[in-house]
């Protein structure tokens, strides 16, 4: 178990590797970083999001939040589905530790499990949430 998403692949640099050699699987938490992955942008004014630290952290990533959910709406996909569908499609992913706060938030994100991101669609996320090493590393490519 590991915190994994778009904006927290640090453990693509060895954890990933890891777990394909041994053929094990990883179940990442926080799947939608805290909220960021899930359409911010768009939900900024009221909540949690209205605290100093997290407003701080909505600025210092709103350029690739702003290309993010651009990139979620030409899918005509909510954000939160394309970053549990990102997750999902790796497969070393075994399953993923998801917090709904509603009974429709969780229905909604049950349309994550038929999402599938094509080969262009992954190397945009790569080039709007680079890997660790600036893009995806080969041992992680699907």
């Amino acid at each position: 178990q590991s915190l994994y998403n778009l904006t927290q692949r640090t453990v693509e640099l060895e954890v990933i590797p890891a777990l394909r050699h041994y053929g094990i699987g990883l179940i990442p938490w926080s799947p939608v970083g805290m909220g960021m992955l899930g359409g911010v942008l768009k939900k900024i004014a009221g909540g949690r999001r209205a605290t100093p630290q997290l407003q701080a952290q909505i600025n210092r990533l709103r350029p690739q939040l702003e290309a993010w959910e651009t990139l979620c709406d030409e899918l005509g996909e909510t954000p939160s589905d394309v970053a549990l569908a990102w997750l999902l499609q790796n497969p070393v992913v075994s399953a993923v530790l998801s917090g709904p706060r509603t009974v429709e938030q969780l229905r909604q994100n049950l349309n994550a499990l038929t999402l599938s991101l094509s080969d262009d669609t992954l190397k945009r996320l790569d080039t709007i949430w680079p890997g660790p090493g600036g893009e995806a590393p080969e041992a992680y490519a699907w």
